[in-house]
């Protein structure tokens, strides 16, 4: 089971309805391409908040509204299902927008943890300091097993590097061996990628570590409980999918550019701005 609250059944025509998927900028890349796996006749309408990234520095507040703002506008476009496919928002926002919309949300948190509670007990995460600070991983792997280890370690540097286009850099190595130092130090058998954004630095972070350690990526975790979710509620697809959607919250061309490479198309990309789409949700704290 996947342990998420929403137990509606489907109606009719809701299954060819679209998955929602969103995050900062090119990260929720690595969802969709796991969800394309695991998932091959959904539609998908993913949503890339490229005018606010990075969030990693936004505050809970700031992230909250925009999560809001982003799920407004997913229900309007007839999602049944959203992923958040960012840890940040999954951090600071899961929780407070489930009781305030109508349709399943899904985060990674919780299913990146079971896995990496699965693979190993001394447990390192990268991740952007948003979701560092807010030790959500470590709460959340204490509630699995409290006899797990968890070192958290924010890495603020890594999403504008590869938003920049810039893996080839030989700065991002150097500064992935500054992040990465006091996890070996700790010796973590297993290290969790705690942003989507960071699985484009495997080879980068596989030269760095020690070569026993497991890297659990929460996107194939996250999805799978997607796949589970719809499985309970009976709104999986079973004809050909319509083609990706992709929306951005700031310039299409610079995203259709930078995502090409990582999915082996050129997407097209539309313009989208939630803010002007669905009234801005008043500011709220995040505990």
């Amino acid at each position: 089971m996947s342990g998420y609250r929403f137990v509606r059944s489907s109606l009719p025509g809701q299954n060819a309805a679209p998955i929602g998927l969103f995050d900062s900028g090119l990260g929720g890349l690595t969802v969709l391409r796991e969800l394309y796996r695991q998932l091959p006749y959904e539609s998908v309408i993913y949503f890339g908040d490229t005018a606010r990234l990075p969030y990693g520095d936004r505050t809970p507040a700031q992230i909250l509204q925009y999560v809001r703002e982003i799920l407004g506008w997913m229900e309007q476009q007839g999602t049944k299902m959203v992923v958040m496919a960012c840890n940040t928002s999954s951090a600071l926002a899961l929780e407070a927008v489930r009781s305030e919309f109508d349709l399943p949300i899904l985060g990674l948190i919780l299913p990146g943890a079971r896995a990496a509670v699965q693979q190993g007990r001394r447990i390192g995460v990268i991740a952007t300091p948003a979701t560092a600070s807010s030790q959500a991983y470590s709460r959340a792997i204490a509630e699995i097993d409290a006899t797990t280890q968890v070192w958290e370690v924010g890495c603020p540097e890594f999403v504008p590097l590869i938003e920049g286009n810039r893996l080839n850099d030989p700065y991002i190595g150097a500064i992935a061996q500054v992040y990465l130092e006091p996890l070996i130090e700790q010796q973590v058998d297993t290290l969790i990628y705690g942003c989507t954004h960071y699985p484009y630095l495997a080879p980068i972070l596989r030269q760095l570590l020690p070569s026993s350690v497991k890297l659990v990526d929460p996107a194939v975790s996250v999805v799978a409980a997607a796949a589970q979710e719809l499985d309970l509620l009976a709104l999986k697809n079973l004809r050909p999918p319509a083609p990706t959607r992709f929306c951005v919250s700031g310039s299409p061309q610079t995203f259709s550019q930078l995502a090409t490479s990582w999915l082996g198309c050129t997407p097209v990309v539309e313009q989208v701005i939630p803010a002007q789409t669905v009234q801005p949700a008043a500011l709220e704290p995040v505990d």
